[in-house]
Parts: C-alpha cells; structure tokens; sequence
C-alpha cells in the first residue's frame, strides 16, 4: 500500500512538520525538546476529540444502517403489501429522498477533520521543522561514531559496542524506545540526501529488515515504504561498491513494482558492470575521513573513555586539596579542589555551586535560548561542529550571577566585573550535542573576542549545573585527557601563556551528550584588569 501525499508522519523522536518552511533549531537544545512533549500532549488530546466525534458520527450511521436493514428484513419481505399502506410508501420515498441523501453527503466527518487541522494548525508554530528532523538523525549518527554505537543495537533502544569481539554495553539508559522501519529510513534517507553513504547503508539495512519482518507493513502516519528502502538502500551499496547487492535489492524491489523504469534501467545497468568487472568481491563499508577535523581519533577516543585516562591521572605532580586562595571568604569553608594538568593548568573545584543556584541560573536563561554561535572571521555564525543553545546574563549585585561572580573571583583571583569578565554564558545542549575541537581563546586579531577591547580570554571558568547519564566529558585533546560531567563542580584553565600567547595545549571538546540534559555556565575573563593578578614573567617564553 502507497502512503498517500500530504500525509505527516510521527518519528519516534521528533514530531516534524513537513509543510513548515522555517530554519528548525529544536534539536539544538534539549529544553526545547522537551517543551514538544507537552505540545504532543496537546495533540494528542485533540486527536482523543476527534476520535469521540467520529465514533459518535459512525454510531449514527450505525444505527441509520441497522433501521434500514431491519426495514427490509422485516417490513418488506412481502413488498407489495407493504407499499399499498400510505405511511409505509411515504416513510420510503422520504428516506430514499432525504435521510440516504444527508447520511451520503453528511459534512459531519469534513467537519470533525476540519476541526482536528485547525487545532494542529494552532501549535504549528510550536512543531519542529524539517531541519529539525535532519539535526535530531544527524545527532544519532554522530553519537553512533564517536562512541562506536552499533545500528542494530541502536534499533532495539540500546547503546551498545563491539569489545575485543563482544558486545558490550556503553550504557544502559533508565528509558529508552526501539525504532521502526520508518524510524531507521528517515535516518538513513537524511544520510542517503547528504550522499553519506557509510551511514546511509547500515541505517536502510534496518529499515528493509523491520520492514521485512512481522508488523513492518505500511501505517498510515509512515513516511517510507519497503519499496522506498529497497530503492535507496540499492543505490547505496552501488555507491559503495557492491554492485551485485545492488543489483540483488533492484531485483527484489521490481517483485513489488514490476513497471519502475528507472529501476529497470539500474538493473540493466549493474548487469552490465559485473559482466564486464567479473564477479565482484564484498565490500567492507569505511567511514569516510575527515578533511576538516584533523584531530577526529584523538577526540573520539577521549569522549569514548569519558574521563578514565589511569596513565595521566596516574601522575603524582597532581593533588588534590582543600583550597583557600589565602582568601578569608573560603577560611571557614574552603572548596575541594582537585588539580587534573599541570600542562595545561587545569583544576576541578567541586560542589562550586548549590542545586538551587543551578536552577535559578537555568530558570533565568531559558527565555534567552538562542541558536550557539561560533567565530567566523570578525562575524559570528551557526555551524553544525556546535549544537547547542546559549543565553547571556548580566549580573548585579545582589543577584545570583553576581553571586557567582564574587565567588569566581575569590577562588581565581582574577577581576571577573564586565568589561575584563564577558556575561556568563548559560549553555543547554541538544540531540547528540558537542562543540567539536576550538580553543577560546582567540586566534585572529579580526575575531569578534576583542570588541570588549579588553584583550584577550585569559582564562575559561565552566561551572556544571547538570549531571548526565552517559557522554557529554570536556576532552583536552593534545594533553591528552577527558573531564566527565561532574554536577555542581567547576573547571578552570588558562588559556593563555603569561607571555599572552595562546596555550594549544587547551585546545578542547565538548563531546556529544549520549543519554542526559546537560547544561554548562561559561565564564570568560580577559586580558586586561588582570596586571596585577596574573603577572607576566621574567622569562618572555612563558
């Protein structure tokens, strides 16, 4: 059975609107995400109305049918003699004129449909977009490589890898879901349009097998077909090199349209080839490299093992201890500091902030979510390396940002007041979200870091105001280690030398958010109003 057009579809992870026009950013923040659970609810509701109506019309029409049935079981076995009575002659000729008329074209159905599209139409505003879609599919197939995820086990609702050729679990998730066949197409369909075929194979693989397999036949809130998976999954493995599975897939898609010529064609196509190569030998699927992330394995590896690096914590220069930064605010309560590089200098303070303070500072970014941005020459701008959304608060005295500020400043010792400190920066993380290798420091004279005029970022103060299940560490890729997630810790580092050159030592990652809702506070302090707190050294290396 064809799915026919205009039809909108369900997907496990989204709800997609596929007549919106509009740039989708839901999948860029999981706060957002979660607002769609409640505008499904309201959907949902609608739809429970809409089915109360139709039943209610079907009920009538029920009982419209079993009157008439009964009339010619009963009254008009013997028609003749019924229609010699008046009443009964005249009951006739107004149902067939009327009642059969208004049961016919009843526009009870039309307006109970109508009803239903209205209200959709009301919180389509509220609905992801189509990008929305392709960002959440992206967000499963960056997760499936940087953690070595397998497809077939992703398709059961598990996050699960091959080890020294076992299956092991990467974790195991409170809640979790299995996707359909429709499920796994429309990812592989996002990979397939990107001309990704390394993902788009394994992901089509699942759908032709769910699709394949008991309850995999077409449902009408369905985006994909069988045929639609076969014809994209054949073409696939063509671009990949294997023609004969290529060819195999044409064939069996032809069972189920005979007539497709554009099928017939790359059958006539494939044949050709392997007569003229020979038999073909299989093809291992590679993952493309990449020409833009240089540094990919080293990112990978460190957000795979999520902060257990022995070897480098190992290191007896680093310590832990009960820090006061000769400060009377922190005498009576000092902070737990833990030292994690000394190259770069990197330091863990937990228990830095309380819940409550945490919630506030995500209560009051909230409504300031936007789109997170990154430096593209003097100008600022989107990029898929960073999906997450981001918010700026400007603090006062007496508010919890300027609370936070104090406390920042007593434990650095740095002057943290705008404009030598940028507004803290409350940071949600979407689908899959990461921010890929980059440094925060600036790296060109042209970047948009120096409109404050107060030089450079000196250091980077991030303060954890969520916990996460599974992924989301800060990895340090050329000194070689990982920060998990630590809930209500912060983590500071120098991203300068004492000389003001940038330390490539902390180029860094925030690897993607395999299970959880993370979200981060950023504080950046500059150059200047630190003369006296950082002092440059003797020695003009340093």
């Amino acid at each position: 059975m064809k799915a026919p057009p205009g039809v909108f579809f369900l997907c496990c992870f989204q709800i997609v609107a596929l007549a919106s026009h509009a740039e989708g950013e839901m999948y860029t923040s999981l706060q957002n995400v979660k607002q769609a659970i409640d505008v499904e609810r309201k959907l949902t509701d609608y739809l429970r109305t809409y089915i109360d109506s139709e039943l209610e019309r079907l009920e009538d029409i029920k009982r419209f049918y079993a009157k008439v049935s009964d009339l010619h079981s009963e009254l008009y076995k013997g028609p003749a003699a019924a229609t010699t009575n008046p009443l009964v002659a005249f009951t006739l000729v107004k149902r067939l004129h009327s009642e059969w008329l208004n049961v016919v074209y009843s526009n009870e159905a039309q307006e109970n449909t109508q009803t239903l599209r209205s209200k959709y139409e009301e919180e389509e505003a509220y609905l992801p977009k189509v990008e929305d879609l392709r960002g959440a599919a992206k967000g499963l197939m960056r997760l499936q490589d940087v953690y070595s995820l397998q497809v077939s086990s992703l398709v059961k609702g598990r996050f699960q890898r091959v080890s020294n050729g076992g299956v092991i679990d990467v974790c195991s998730p409170a809640v979790s879901v299995s996707l359909s066949g429709d499920d796994c197409f429309l990812v592989g369909k996002v990979a397939y349009e990107q001309e990704d075929y390394y993902h788009s194979v394994q992901w089509l693989e699942e759908s032709v097998r769910l699709f394949r397999g008991p309850g995999g036949q077409w449902s009408p809130e369905n985006e994909g077909t069988l045929e639609d998976a076969l014809d994209h999954l054949a073409f696939s493995h063509f671009k990949t090199g294997n023609v004969s599975y290529a060819l195999s897939l044409s064939h069996e898609l032809l069972h189920h349209d005979p007539m497709n010529g554009r099928v017939l064609q790359n059958v006539e196509k494939y044949e050709k080839l392997l007569g003229s190569a020979g038999p073909s030998r299989g093809c291992s699927l590679r993952r493309p490299s990449s020409s833009y992330l240089r540094t990919r394995d080293a990112y990978e590896r460190l957000c795979l093992t999520q902060g257990s690096q022995p070897m480098h914590f190992e290191n007896p220069r680093l310590f832990c201890d009960h820090f006061t930064n000769n400060s009377p605010a922190l005498l009576l309560q000092p902070v737990r500091r833990e030292v994690l590089s000394l190259q770069p200098h990197v330091v863990l303070y937990h228990d830095f902030i309380t819940d409550a303070e945490a919630e506030d500072i995500k209560r009051l970014a909230q409504p300031g979510l936007k789109r997170s941005v990154v430096a593209a020459g003097e100008k600022q701008e989107t990029a898929d390396y960073r999906i997450s959304k981001s918010a700026w608060l400007k603090g006062s005295e007496s508010s919890i940002v300027g609370r936070l500020d104090r406390r920042i400043s007593v434990l650095t010792g740095l002057n943290v007041t705008h404009p030598y400190g940028e507004f803290l920066q409350v940071v949600n993380y979407g689908i899959g979200g990461h921010y890929e290798p980059h440094f925060d420091h600036a790296t060109s004279p042209s970047s948009p870091v120096f409109k404050l005029k107060t030089g450079n970022r000196v250091g980077t103060f991030m303060i954890y105001l969520s916990s996460v299940e599974a992924g989301g560490s800060t990895a340090f890729i050329y000194a070689n280690f990982s920060v998990p997630v630590v809930e209500k810790a912060a983590i500071f580092w120098w991203n300068l030398h004492r000389n003001g050159q940038g330390d490539e030592d902390t180029l860094h990652a925030g690897c993607p958010v395999l299970i959880g809702d993370k979200w981060v506070a950023n504080k950046w302090i500059h150059e200047y109003g630190q003369e006296f707190q950082r002092r440059c050294s003797l020695n003009p290396e340093e």
